[in-house]
Formats: C-alpha cells, sequence, structure tokens
C-alpha cells in the first residue's frame, strides 16, 4: 500500500486560523443558499401551499428513492444579479428507482417559476450534464413561461431547451414530464416533446395559448381546462400519457415511469471502497486564508481517495504539480493537483504525458486547482514555457476521458485552463469556498495597469498623477478581487457549485457514479502537435 503519510498538526495554530477562516466562508455560503431555499418568500411560499401545492423540492424528495442523497447542481445560480437566487430552477443528480437521474423543478414561488436568463443558463447545463451523462430526464414542470421583460435574453437561445430535449430522445436518454400546474406558450414543447408526459388533475394548464390569446387571436371564448386542461390532454389530445389524481400521485407514477426505463449503467458498480485513513474534517484547515501561502496538496488528496491510497507519478520532477493514481469510492482516478502554485515547462510537460497515460488506460481526471498560472520572465520565455504550456492545454483540450475538477484555491490565468477550467468542458466543476479564479491575481492586474497608465504618461511628457494612481489600483483590486470570489462565479454558473470541503469525497463519488453511466474510451492519439 502506498498510503499517504499526513504531516498536517490539527492542533496547530495555522490550521486552527485556516480552519476558522474556512467557517467564516461556510457561514456565508450557508446565507446564500438560504436565500435559494427560500424561493419567492413568505408570502408567495405560503399562496403557494395554500393552494393544496408541493414545493419544488419537497416534489423532488417524493420523487426519489428513501434515504438517498440528491446532488443539487447550480444553487446559487444568478447571485448577484437582479434576479432571485437560484434563477427560480432547481437542478440536481439523483436515484429514482435505482436509476440514476437528472431532475430539474421549476420553482412557481419565484414569478409563477417563470425563465429568466440565469434560470434558461441553469437548464441548458443541467442538459449537457445529462446527453453528457447519459442520464434519464425528469423535468417537474409549473412554469409560465419566459419572465416577459427579459424576453429578449431568452426568446432567441430559449430554443436550445427544446432541441436538447429531442437530442435527449434521439440519443436513446429518457425524457419525463410531470405537469403540475402552467406549461404554457413555449413551455407547451416541454411535455410536447418529452417521451413521458403526467399531468396533474385540475392542475395541469398545458397549451400554447391561453383564453385570453385565443380570443384576441380567433374571437373564440375558451376555458382554461377545456383548452389545455389534463382530462382533456388524456382523453382528447392524448398529449398527456398518464392521468394523476394529485402531486403525490402524479410522483408515484412518474417513479413507475423511470422503473420501466429499462435504462443501464455502461458500468457495474464499483463495489465497496475503503474510506480515507486520515480524517476528513481536518480539510477545513489545510488552505490558508492567504492564498499566496503555500499548502501541500497531498493532505487534500489524503482525505479525498479511498484508504489514502496514492501513487505518485514523476515525485522528483515538476515538484510544483502532484500527479498520480488513486481510486475515489471504488473508481479509478488519475489526479493532478497543483502543489506551489506556478507551473513551469517541467509541470507542464509532466501533465501532458499523465494526461496520455490516463486516456491510455480509459482512467478519468479529477484536477484540483491551486495555480496563479504559467510562469513569467525572460529565462522561462527562452526555456519554452508558451510551447511547454501549449503542450499541456493540447493534452487536456483533446483528452477524450471525463475530467473532474475542483478549484481548492487560487484558479488564475492560462493555469485555469491547463487545469480544465469550465471553458474546457469538465463534466463537473465545483469550488471550495476558499477558491478564487481571474485573468490573474487582483494585485497583479492593478499593478499592470499602473505601470501602462505611467509609461503612456512618460511617452507623452506629462506628469504622472501618484495620488490618482492609488486610487484606481485600489478600486481595480478591489473590482477584480470581488468578481473572483466563488459565490460571484458560481452566480454566473462557471461552476456546479460551491461546496464544503468535508463533503468533496462525497460530491466526487456522485459525479463518477454518474460518469459511469455512459461509456467513453480515452484518446489513443488524436491530440494536437505538440510543440517539442
Amino acid at each position: 500500500m502506498t498510503v499517504l503519510a499526513s504531516s498536517l498538526d490539527p492542533k496547530s495554530p495555522e490550521h486552527a486560523a485556516n480552519r476558522e477562516a474556512m467557517l467564516t466562508k461556510l457561514a456565508e455560503l450557508d446565507a446564500e443558499h438560504a436565500k435559494a431555499l427560500a424561493g419567492g418568500g413568505e408570502k408567495y411560499v405560503a399562496r403557494h401551499r395554500a393552494r393544496g401545492k408541493l414545493l419544488a423540492r419537497e416534489r423532488i424528495e417524493l420523487l426519489l428513492d428513501p434515504d438517498t442523497p440528491f446532488l443539487e447542481l447550480s444553487p446559487l445560480a444568478a447571485w448577484g444579479s437582479d434576479y432571485t437566487v437560484g434563477a427560480s430552477l432547481v437542478t440536481g443528480i439523483g436515484v429514482v428507482e435505482g436509476v440514476e437521474c437528472l431532475i430539474t423543478a421549476n420553482d412557481p414561488t419565484v414569478r409563477g417559476g417563470a425563465s429568466n436568463p440565469w434560470s434558461l443558463r441553469k437548464a441548458l447545463r443541467a442538459n449537457d450534464i445529462a446527453l453528457a451523462n447519459r442520464l434519464p430526464v425528469v423535468n417537474l414542470v409549473e412554469s409560465g413561461g419566459a419572465d416577459l421583460p427579459s424576453q429578449k435574453e431568452i426568446f432567441i437561445p430559449g430554443g436550445a431547451i427544446f432541441r436538447d430535449l429531442t437530442r435527449l430522445s434521439a440519443a436513446g436518454i429518457p425524457t419525463v414530464a410531470v405537469v403540475f400546474g402552467n406549461s404554457t406558450a413555449g413551455g407547451a414543447y416541454v411535455p410536447g416533446m418529452s417521451d413521458h408526459v403526467i399531468m396533474v388533475k385540475e392542475r395541469a394548464k398545458v397549451f400554447l395559448g391561453g383564453p385570453p390569446l385565443v380570443k384576441m387571436a380567433t374571437g373564440e371564448e375558451s376555458d382554461d381546462e377545456s383548452l389545455g386542461g389534463a382530462e382533456m390532454h388524456a382523453r382528447v389530445s392524448g398529449l398527456a400519457d398518464y392521468f394523476a389524481v394529485d402531486e403525490p400521485d402524479a410522483l408515484r407514477q412518474a417513479r413507475r415511469v423511470v422503473a420501466r426505463l429499462n435504462h443501464r449503467k455502461a458500468y457495474g458498480d464499483p463495489g465497496p471502497a475503503a474510506p480515507p485513513k486520515c480524517d476528513e474534517d481536518e480539510l477545513l484547515g489545510i488552505v490558508p486564508g492567504d492564498l499566496r501561502t503555500p499548502f501541500d496538496p497531498r493532505e487534500v488528496i489524503a482525505r479525498i481517495v479511498d484508504a489514502s491510497d496514492f501513487d505518485e507519478f514523476k515525485p522528483m520532477y515538476g515538484t510544483s504539480l502532484v500527479t498520480g493514481w488513486a481510486a475515489l469510492h471504488g473508481y479509478p482516478v488519475g489526479v493532478l493537483a497543483n502543489a506551489q502554485g506556478v507551473l513551469f515547462s517541467e509541470e507542464s510537460q509532466k501533465a501532458a504525458q499523465f494526461i496520455q497515460l490516463a486516456n491510455q488506460r480509459d482512467i478519468p481526471l479529477l484536477f484540483l486547482h491551486n495555480t496563479t498560472g504559467y510562469m513569467v520572465g525572460s529565462q522561462y520565455e527562452q526555456g519554452g514555457i508558451i510551447k511547454h504550456g501549449a503542450m499541456m492545454i493540447n493534452a487536456v483540450g483533446n483528452s477524450r476521458v471525463p475530467h473532474l475538477s475542483v478549484l481548492v484555491g487560487a484558479s488564475y490565468g492560462a493555469g485555469h485552463y491547463g487545469m480544465c477550467g469550465r471553458a474546457y468542458d469538465p463534466r463537473f466543476l465545483f469550488a471550495w469556498p476558499s477558491a478564487k479564479s481571474a485573468v490573474m491575481g487582483p494585485q497583479q492586474l492593478a499593478g499592470v495597469l499602473s505601470i501602462v497608465a505611467r509609461q503612456s504618461a512618460a511617452a507623452k511628457g506629462q506628469p504622472y498623477d501618484e495620488e490618482g494612481d492609488a486610487a484606481l489600483r485600489a478600486m481595480v483590486e478591489q473590482q477584480i478581487e470581488s468578481e473572483s470570489l466563488p459565490m460571484f462565479l458560481s452566480g454566473r454558473l462557471y461552476d456546479d457549485g460551491v461546496i464544503d470541503p468535508r463533503d468533496t469525497r462525497t460530491v466526487l463519488g456522485m459525479c463518477l457514479s454518474a460518469i459511469h453511466t455512459a461509456p467513453y474510451e480515452g484518446a489513443r492519439g488524436g491530440f494536437g502537435v505538440f510543440r517539442m
């Protein structure tokens, strides 16, 4: 056994300070998550309940197998925008009748569940996850359609929702729509394009145009029930495959539909796995509050992989990047973890070789980010840092095994790309509350702008405003700092969620299980030209 030997002292002042800083960030995160859970607020929640309806997460809970977890995705979507945190939509992965499914649920307490630009992005991200991992999709529908004041931002790209449903079905990935209330106008195509449709008696309303629009367009007098009620669609139009008497009955029928899908995972159960030998609770005290202070990523690895067992690859070469083989909840993984932050030529070449090896062996890759980017300076430029960094990015970009990314600390510059940031399509990407990501650090970016402005003034023969420079630097640093924080980035769906470090192993295990629903094969060639 190659068990990692931890040198972490949980009783040290440094660990205590790091832990306290992390707990403070987690408390802030919990407060923001509470906003998503609150939906439209007490008034609209009470009104929804008075109508005898379940809340979005209550519907999900009844749909899932008892005592099984739900991995909620993008819970902070729309954070920092004019829209409600969570973006009036709940998405995530859960187990229904033993089948891992991608589940979405409109939150009708938020503007009637209407779709805004952030809920659209959140829904499209959920569809991407379902397609990549061959997860059946269950849509729990109750939405007033597009949030009309923002229609200019959602009408054109919003058609992708319906396109995705047809592509999922064409790929043999089942889609199920359970309609609890309104699903009107463009929203009518969600059940219209789903493989299986369940509607709730006297609640579901599915029509392209409601009675007022029909009156305006044709002069016809109509009512909700005859125009688009559940019973009409079950008896007359045939749009409803199943007729439910109430919400619990609809969710029971949805479970039976999933039970009859005959949807099988591409890979079998990996079996039981030994937990880490190191205490996962200690993850709270590993990352310093100041990310400029280095830490050993092996301490993180030792607390998330099976039995803390890790076979390190090239341990004496390119030492600011740790690479090696492990298992996580029984699934094999190759791990790339930044050590001292900066990536040099040696680390880049080591990473490219390691990624190729993982593709040869069909082993998924896990990237643990804490990098300030690739090294700069004349010595390193002359040594080929551009071509070596490009080699690493080439390998990541053309790798065909599934990738998982966790932003643990810093993730700046092209290092974010080389470590498989969002633009490189990792199957899943999560962040710790300690993470930061931007084109460069706030101080560096402000300093660069200052130097450029100073040089410009000198070239024009003008005196330089030192007081104005100090104010500019302070403003830029504050802006970049705020825009590099995990809640800001998560609000824009640049990750799939900000997680408690102690949940990392569980979250990654659920993701790996979902990944193994779909077959995959590593690249045996097909990489771009490596500049040697």
